[in-house]
């Protein structure tokens, strides 16, 4: 990738110079500009060359489509990254930044796309913004990534925008898997002057500093901060709730936006570079760093998929019509705009079904996602059945039944009686092994899992599930199909429970013995929301189901009973009755628990990998974080694991860098 530039360019005005400034790397608009060390060095000249002269205004923009995508986050993992080099660079954007905002002309940032965390920073020093009506993408990231804002953006959004706003934008928006502002929200709230369109975008925002140069007072609310340590309070405690003190980061960025209240800017700086130089050497920042690389390759080719051409998808049948087959044949109609038949044992539960697609497609169009034209065409290529023969002429076709091996065969031998030979047939199992599912088909070779996670609109991963017999072209169409519904593709050989259920339940096998035992369900919530993840154990319990998680719990003790035991208290729950007595009066204190659960899941990656279900421990902690909500701080689960020892400790050895002889591609085979 070249590396951004600034380039300096005269505009001759009838009020006399305007530098117009433009951030380039002189690469198409699909390869965004990032702020690196060479970047600086071209600002500082640019600066330079700006000081020598006088100007009536400056107006700095992007490449088209592009402001500016924030810092260089590859120079963020360099191995000799340490406190000093991370102060360093805080400064030196603090130092670079401040020019700019010293400079003696109006100097305006002309947003015209994408505009994230350093590209906010630097508008942000501009005496105003104009933002074009197609930003898609204006957000301030860091604390998604262990950091905070350490450009100003902790000290100038309060003031520019209010406590709570700045709150939402530079904390919780971002702890929230990344939410973005596009340009009229932006706008809506204060963080842009003007709003304009494409179109005319660069000479109006010109015209609009040549305003500012003629005298044009800019009229914006006066913020008052007098409110910001009681907004900085509510905050932490809403913080507490969802990372429950695991994640350092958004803790200093709001102490750093209460403190914008009554430091100087150049305080504040200070207090940024020295809150950067703690946090990003640190572990979380350095799993965040990770997670994020591995989370932003959807471009990428995912280790094993096939070169060999997928078919054309043009209808698709879903087998099931309950909540998950539902949400899954929704997805494949809005994204796949192909028709759609779904079918189950009865008419009332497909009606049922289509009724619920139907509301999905008109609340589409009450959110102004969808006109009534749109939804009404969808809509239209949506069939339910209760026969197999209308699966006939479909490309491919899915099961969602009931976990039951024996259902499943039936489904599939149905299913052939039907489908053309080159008709792709898909599995949603989440346990059950898919090699045994095709073992009566003619074809077995066009049988292949698509494992979708809850819920199905939400959830980025599918799974797909190769077994031995898998060929080539099932594999591509599958993976085709998943990038088409916006989803994240990982490979995995079928093996029980794959990658996502395998660790949890063994996870939550360890959980569960620690209750078997005497220990109070409060005490292994504790330990689990300890590390940061999002929900207590006992509530995703209830969500998903005692019934299906001690399903999932009784196939893997099948296959793996040794590591799998079954439990007297999920067994009881799943029918219903009362929880039996402990097994032993050994109550075992949180952290105990959350070390037992660490263990289980270190011994149980390192199995898998063994085991060849994966590639290696990268495709692991992309199916946890896409798949199970893992937090980015935790680098999935394998950096956690590696970071603090655990691997060590029960393995001997690291889990990253593990090889293994997973079933990929043909030669491999």
């Amino acid at each position: 990738m070249a590396d951004t530039q600034f380039h300096v360019r005269r505009v001759e005005t009838p009020a006399g110079p305007l530098a117009l400034v433009t951030i380039d790397n002189g690469e198409d608009h699909t390869k965004p500009t990032f702020f690196g060390e060479p970047a600086l060095r071209s600002l500082e000249a640019a600066l330079d060359e700006i000081e020598r002269e006088e100007w009536a205004a400056l107006v700095l923009t992007g490449k088209p489509f592009v402001f500016c995508a924030g810092a260089d986050i590859k120079e963020f993992t360099a191995p000799d990254l340490d406190a000093a080099r991370a102060a360093a660079g805080s400064r030196a954007g603090h130092e670079l930044f401040a020019r700019i905002r010293a400079l003696p002309c109006p100097t305006v940032a002309a947003i015209n796309g994408a505009c994230l965390g350093g590209g906010v920073e630097i508008a942000l020093h501009c005496s105003a913004r104009t933002i074009s009506t197609a930003v898609r993408h204006f957000a301030a990231p860091e604390v998604f990534l262990g950091l905070i804002p350490a450009w100003g953006g902790t000290q100038l959004v309060p003031k520019l925008v209010g406590a709570e706003t700045a709150i939402r934008f530079n904390v919780e928006s971002p702890m929230r898997q990344n939410r973005m502002l596009d340009a009229n929200k932006a706008f809506e709230l204060g963080f842009a002057d003007r709003l304009l369109e494409p179109a005319e975008f660069l000479d109006e925002s010109i015209a609009f500093a040549l305003e500012l140069a003629g005298g044009l007072e800019l009229e914006r609310p006066d913020h008052d901060l007098t409110d910001i340590a009681e907004a900085v309070r509510k905050a932490r405690s809403r913080l507490d709730e969802t990372v429950h003190g695991a994640a350092p980061a958004p803790y200093a960025a709001l102490d750093l936006t209460e403190g914008a209240a009554s430091w100087s800017l150049e305080d504040g700086y200070r207090r940024e570079e020295e809150a950067v130089a703690e946090l990003l050497p640190s572990q979380q920042a350095q799993a965040s760093l990770y997670a994020f690389d591995l989370v932003q390759g959807r471009g990428r080719r995912e280790t094993g998929l096939p070169d060999a051409e997928p078919r054309k998808v043009e209808k698709v049948g879903i087998v099931g019509a309950g909540l998950m087959a539902s949400q899954i044949a929704t997805l494949f109609l809005r994204r796949l705009e192909v028709p759609v038949v779904i079918s189950d044992v009865s008419e009332e539960i497909v009606e049922r079904s289509v009724a619920s697609i139907q509301a999905e497609l008109e609340s589409q169009v009450a959110k102004g996602r969808y006109t009534a034209d749109k939804a009404r065409f969808l809509g239209s290529l949506v069939h339910g059945t209760t026969s197999y023969s209308d699966f006939s002429g479909c490309d491919l076709v899915l099961e969602a039944v009931f976990e039951e091996i024996q259902v499943k065969k039936e489904v599939f031998a149905a299913l052939e009686e039907v489908v053309d030979d080159d008709c792709v047939l898909a599995t949603n199992t989440s346990a059950l092994s898919v090699t045994e599912m095709g073992s009566e088909l003619g074809v077995p070779e066009r049988l292949v899992g698509m494992h979708f996670f809850n819920p199905v609109q939400l959830m980025p991963l599918v799974e797909l599930v190769r077994t031995a017999e898998t060929d080539d072209v099932t594999l591509a169409t599958a993976a085709e199909v998943a990038k088409r519904l916006r989803k994240r593709g990982v490979l995995v050989k079928d093996s029980p429970g794959f990658v996502v259920n395998r660790v949890l339940t063994r996870m939550t096998g360890a959980l569960m013995d620690a209750i078997d035992h005497g220990t109070p369900v409060e005490t292994t919530d504790e330990a689990i929301l300890g590390l940061g993840l999002p929900m207590a154990p006992s509530v995703l319990l209830q969500m998903v189901g005692p019934r299906v998680a001690n399903h999932v719990l009784h196939t893997m003790h099948e296959a793996f009973p040794d590591r799998f035991p079954l439990s007297p208290t999920l067994d009881a729950l799943a029918e219903g009755s009362d929880p039996p007595a402990p097994l032993a009066d050994e109550p075992r204190t949180a952290e105990q628990v959350r070390e037992s659960a660490l263990e289980a899941m270190a011994d149980e990656i390192s199995r898998l990998l063994a085991d060849g279900v994966v590639a290696d421990a990268r495709a692991v902690d992309t199916c946890m974080l896409l798949g199970a909500g893992f937090p980015f701080f935790l680098g999935g689960i394998t950096k956690h694991l590696d970071q603090t020892g655990v691997s060590e400790r029960i393995l001997g050895r690291p889990l990253a860098g593990v090889e293994t002889a997973m079933i990929g591609d043909s030669a491999a085979r």
